[in-house]
Parts: C-alpha cells; structure tokens; sequence
C-alpha cells in the first residue's frame, strides 16, 4: 500500500469518526448541508460515508436513519423499546382514528384550516388538531386571507422525523385519489 492511500484510508477513518461524533452528540437529524460543511465532503462523499459508518455499526445497538432531510443516530428497534423500560418511559402514544385522519388531511392537503380539516373528515377536528400541535406533527405555518384569518396548519419537521420522511414528496401516494390528487402541497 502506498503512502498515498494509507493516508487517503486515514482521512476517510477520520471523516467516519467525526460524522459518528457528531451524530452521537446532536440528538436530531443533522441537515446534509451542514454535514458536508463541517466534514468538507460533498453530498456524494457524504453519502458514502454514511453508508461506511452504517456498515460499521452492524452488530451495535445504533442505526443511522435519514430522515428530515438529514441523519440522525438512533437506536435499534431491538433495543429502543428495553430502553424505555429501564428509564421507566411509556411507549409511543397511541393514535386514535381521528388523528390519524386529521394527520393525513394536514400532510396532503397544507395548508389547511380547521374547517377544511372538518370538511374532508365531515366531523369536528379540533381536539385532534390541538393534540397534534401538541405533539409536535403539526404547526400554524400562517393566516389564511379570508374573513376571521383562520389559522392554516401544516405539518413539522419533528412529522417528517417521526415517519422517516426526506420531506413531504416521499408521502405515499394517497389512497384512492389519483396520481396529482397524491402529490402534496408545497
């Protein structure tokens, strides 16, 4: 091996390091762009480590999930629910029908009011839009220009974190609407 490439495999040993380091230590998705800056990759180098330190971590307790437009570090699914147990956490809370519903109105219809919420689920949707702001999924992105300036809901990046979304075109297409009836809002 030639001094070229032991240091070529050293830089790369390094850059791995770092990319796990800052992973390990941020706590939420890290943004690709960020990533690229801090680690002077660029998104094609990036993409090559991550998956590089995800072969590495085979066998640990740790995934690399990307989501929200960037990478995050989180535990297995083998190991996240003995965790919680430990730490005396609950586990996800669990997800009525009118929250699912509203869920699926706001992320393929945003912006949205309470009303256009209502209407498309024919039932009133405001516990389920105050539970889902408050946890997280969803947030007032602006005033609708109509009489009242109704609040218009969209969902949070925290949404696309959740469901493991790069942002809203990865929605699947909806259910029986038609390929441009699936396509989210931007």
């Amino acid at each position: 091996m030639s001094e070229r490439e032991d240091t070529s495999s050293a830089d790369a040993v390094t850059a791995g390091q770092r990319l796990l380091a800052i992973l390990f230590t941020a706590g939420e998705p890290v943004p690709f762009e960020r990533l690229e800056t801090w680690l002077g990759v660029d998104r094609e180098r990036l993409g090559q480590l991550l998956h590089a330190v995800g072969i590495r971590l085979q066998g640990l307790p740790w995934r690399i999930r990307l989501a929200a437009g960037g990478a995050r570090l989180v535990l297995d699914a083998e190991n996240t629910g003995f965790v919680r147990e430990i730490q005396g956490e609950r586990g996800p809370e669990s997800f009525s029908l009118a929250l699912w519903e509203s869920l699926a109105v706001v992320a393929y219809q945003q912006p949205v009011t309470r009303l256009e919420v209502e209407q498309a689920r024919q039932v009133q949707s405001d516990y389920a839009l105050e539970a889902l702001v408050r946890r997280g999924l969803i947030e007032e992105v602006g005033r609708k220009e109509a009489p009242g300036r109704p609040i218009l809901y969209g969902t949070s990046r925290q949404f696309l974190e959740v469901f493991g979304l790069h942002d809203l075109a990865d929605l699947p297409p909806r259910p029986g609407g038609s390929s441009s009836e699936g396509e989210p809002a931007t």
